[in-house]
């Protein structure tokens, strides 16, 4: 299901909680499998969310991160670039749990990895959300702007 789409400005509060944007939250998909395979609807409960090398986070719902799961789990623990990679995306990996609130916590580590004080932008990209320090968005939008068309001629 999925489909984030938007941007939404939240601030993180002093025990490092995020609030999870209600429009994001509608859109949260199945939670389960019956055992035939087919996906069963429910509330989410926790979120995947993982570090990566542009300094920014990105929360993944249970079924989404599964599917991504399934391909590393695909790699063979003898090749040393696939192993490395296993070990690199589960050091950058936890599970969140989601308050009455609709709330995360966001540990210390992932906190300074994307440099976030207190307020973040939480961008909806269809599968996840990514958490970006507003700073260090507007920066990487004002230095990447010439990009966009290239890009966007390159792949649409």
């Amino acid at each position: 299901m999925a489909g984030f789409i938007g941007k939404e400005r939240h601030a993180v509060d002093e025990k490092g909680r995020l609030m999870i944007p209600v429009k994001f939250r509608r859109k949260f998909g199945p939670t389960a499998m019956d055992g035939v395979g087919d996906e069963v609807a429910g509330r989410v409960e926790a979120l995947y969310i993982m570090k990566t090398p542009d300094r920014s986070l990105e929360l993944y719902e249970p079924f989404v991160w599964d599917e991504m799961r399934k391909s590393l789990s695909a790699l063979s623990d003898f090749n040393p670039e696939e192993r490395l990679l296993k070990m690199l995306m589960y050091e950058s990996l936890e599970i969140v749990e989601l308050d009455r609130q609709g709330r995360v916590a966001l540990s210390r580590e992932f906190l300074e990895h994307a440099g976030i004080t207190k307020d973040v932008v939480i961008i909806g990209a269809d599968t996840k959300m990514i958490i970006w320090e507003p700073e260090r968005l507007s920066l990487l939008l004002r230095q990447s702007a010439e990009r966009f068309s290239l890009l966007a001629g390159r792949y649409f």
